[in-house]
């Protein structure tokens, strides 16, 4: 493999983990510190090897080049040694020399603990995410502009002002103790839903799916399954329906990354490890006594993994839909219940309720209408797929909209 296919591999995967144990040594005041030695590491690479060819183990050839740019910057940096070093925790070798722990241990402490920092609720829900994917997945702020479709200056100003923020408020980088766990943790497993989820459905850049964003989400949250402290029966439900989403990932979008609905998916690209592994943390997560959010949309993922419309099917997913709504309501969920319910109970009964929610600014509201509609009064539905396309704001959506647009009009010569 050529240097110019392994370093961005080797970014996306070393950058977050050098980065979390600097900026854990450092602390949050010297979180640019950090950064800057990561990123030098990385250039070094690119020149390095540019040059000379891949080193035997080109991971160990990062982490020794970022462990001695540290220990040369506190040696030549006199006065940060003197006035900061004193309180960074480190540990020591027999000669005296500092000594950069980049072992697997630290490394997921150290990931752990930079979880917690960046979840903090001191910074709002999109900064969290903004800083999340920064710091704990090595995005860059052009990755992370196109991720939300935004201004570069704007994700840049919100990066900078989390951190600010963070420093203001002198939030420590370090493990969290069990009280920050239960005080915190819901706010971490909000911030790893929202990365998932932009990921699942962008509704901030012109794709269906971004498999690089959900793939950041599953693994954070599995770094916190296998800390005990961390190993709660929520964080398993998340994990679990995620799982579930992802191993549909394949049958969901087409060959132009249009979206493929629910009934027409080909049950062959189910990935069925994905499923059975959603299934052993959908166990791991009945343990307790308190029911979350994820826990019931994982058991509405769940039954989803079974494609026959059997009526047990439908009426399981109504009933968590009902759980759903009375935990914690939303448009979005009293919309999918609908569908639901058309299933179980008939087209009719679900016209009624989805009347009822009028989103008028939805597309997948029309376009849920129109589904609900056709077979019934096939004008009607035609309408309805005609407004859903007119609001719809990415052109697979459209795309999608204008194929059911098409196929009523067939109907009606």
């Amino acid at each position: 493999m050529q240097p110019q296919e392994l370093l961005p591999h080797l970014f996306r995967t070393e950058y977050r983990k050098i980065a979390a144990v600097l900026c854990r040594l450092f602390g949050i005041e010297h979180i640019e510190i950090a950064e800057d030695i990561v990123s030098d590491t990385f250039l070094s690479a690119t020149e390095n090897w540019s040059l000379k060819g891949l080193p035997d183990n080109p991971t160990a050839w990062l982490y020794t080049v970022a462990k001695n740019k540290t220990k040369n910057y506190l040696k030549r940096d006199t006065i940060f040694k003197q006035k900061l070093l004193p309180e960074i925790k480190y540990t020591t070798d027999s000669t005296g020399e500092i000594e950069i722990d980049l072992s697997a241990k630290n490394i997921a402490d150290s990931q752990l603990a930079m979880i917690f920092t960046v979840c903090n609720p001191v910074i709002s829900a999109e900064s969290q995410v903004a800083l999340a994917l920064n710091l704990l997945c090595g995005f860059g702020v052009q990755e992370i502009t196109d991720a939300f479709l935004a201004n570069k200056e704007v994700i840049y100003k919100r990066i900078n002002r989390a951190k600010e923020k963070l420093k203001e408020a002198g939030i420590q980088i370090q493990q969290p103790n069990l009280s920050e766990i239960g005080n915190r943790l819901e706010t971490v497993l909000t911030t790893i839903y929202l990365l998932f989820s932009e990921g699942y459905y962008s509704i901030s850049q012109n794709v269906t799916l971004r498999r690089d964003l959900c793939a950041e989400a599953m693994r954070l949250n599995y770094l916190l399954i296998e800390n005990p402290a961390t190993n709660t029966p929520a964080v398993n439900a998340l994990f679990a329906l995620m799982c579930f989403h992802a191993s549909r990932f394949e049958a969901r979008t087409n060959d132009h990354s249009e979206m493929i609905l629910y009934d027409d998916q080909d049950e062959s690209l189910w990935d069925r490890d994905l499923i059975n592994k959603g299934i052993h943390y959908l166990n791991q997560a009945s343990t307790g006594t308190s029911i979350t959010k994820y826990h019931l949309e994982a058991g509405i993922a769940y039954w989803h993994t079974f494609k026959e419309d059997a009526a047990e099917k439908w009426e399981n997913i109504l009933q968590l839909y009902n759980s759903l709504l009375m935990l914690e309501y939303s448009p979005i969920a009293a919309l999918n219940r609908t569908f639901a319910l058309a299933k179980a109970n008939g087209k009719p009964a679900a016209i009624a309720e989805a009347e009822k929610l009028n989103l008028s600014n939805n597309h997948f509201y029309f376009s849920l209408l129109g589904n609900l509609y056709t077979g019934i009064d096939n004008q009607k539905a035609l309408q309805h797929y005609e407004t859903a396309m007119n609001l719809a704001t990415s052109a697979n959506d459209k795309a999608t909209m204008a194929e059911n647009v098409e196929r009523l009009k067939n109907l009606q010569e």
